[in-house]
């Protein structure tokens, strides 16, 4: 596919997006190469997930500590549980959908909704688009809502460029079905963890990270929930400028993951971990 019918590739050229793509594929190839990665990636593969779904979890408003998410086994008390324990299950789902996503995002995005919801919202909502007027629990992005009519059309486009495929970077697309996703809050609850379990895949399903070991959510949240929300205001802005802020911030949360797995993998290099 030509850059010129590719949306996705012709972001790859906007100002500062080449030397982001360039550094996180640096990052990424200097973690895999590490030495433990070679005797004992699974584990590293396995802090990582833990490490992801707690920062993704605080970005939604439950900033627990690490250890207090390693601990618990109840996830059902409160809100803050069910929002870890929601991550905590998107984590581990997201791997088990990379064949279906490329055939069909929109089947896997309604799984992760169905598996961020875990009985805990309407059945007749969880695992479909909102329809008009219905409330979005989302109170992170306080950006206007899409109607339900422009959702469907978007999720649709999303969907028929993924598919298709084409030359994008990995971090371009990754970024693009993050912040689209954010942008439409398509679902009634969970949008956030949904749109970065999507990333997950992405970055998982591309080849980048295919052990996903470099959990962007770690770095997203690591940035803070006020330069998420200023970068993703860059995207909806469509400007070139604003469209380039957001991947590089993208870029720069996935390098903090990478750096959050290296620390892991030294500590198992030293036996204390």
């Amino acid at each position: 596919m030509s850059t010129s019918a590719d949306p996705l590739a012709a972001l790859g050229s906007l100002p500062g997006v080449d030397e982001s793509v360039d550094s996180v594929r640096k990052a990424v190839d200097r973690v895999y190469g590490h030495r433990v990665m070679r005797r004992r990636g699974t584990e590293v593969t396995s802090e990582a997930a833990l490490r992801g779904a707690r920062g993704s979890a605080a970005l939604s408003g439950a900033d627990w500590a690490l250890e207090e998410v390693r601990r618990r086994t109840d996830f059902s008390s409160d809100a803050e549980a069910l929002t870890v324990g929601a991550a905590l299950r998107l984590t581990a789902e997201a791997g088990q959908l990379l064949s279906i996503w490329r055939q069909s995002p929109l089947r896997v995005l309604a799984r992760l909704h169905l598996v961020a919801a875990g009985g805990a919202a309407p059945d007749d909502s969880v695992g479909r688009p909102r329809f008009s007027a219905e409330p979005v629990d989302e109170p992170l992005v306080e950006l206007p809502l899409p109607d339900a009519e422009e959702v469907a059309g978007r999720l649709e486009g999303l969907s028929q460029l993924i598919i298709a495929g084409g030359s994008a970077p990995a971090l371009v697309t990754a970024a693009v079905v993050h912040g689209e996703l954010l942008t439409l809050r398509p679902f009634g609850s969970y949008n956030g963890l949904v749109a970065r379990a999507a990333e997950r895949i992405v970055l998982i399903g591309s080849g980048l990270d295919p052990k996903s070991i470099c959990p962007a959510e770690v770095g997203h949240a690591e940035l803070g929930r006020a330069a998420y929300v200023a970068a993703l205001d860059g995207y909806v802005s469509g400007t070139p400028e604003g469209m380039g802020a957001w991947i590089a911030h993208c870029g720069r949360a996935v390098e903090l993951g990478v750096r959050e797995s290296t620390a892991v993998c030294e500590a198992l290099q030293r036996g204390a971990a």
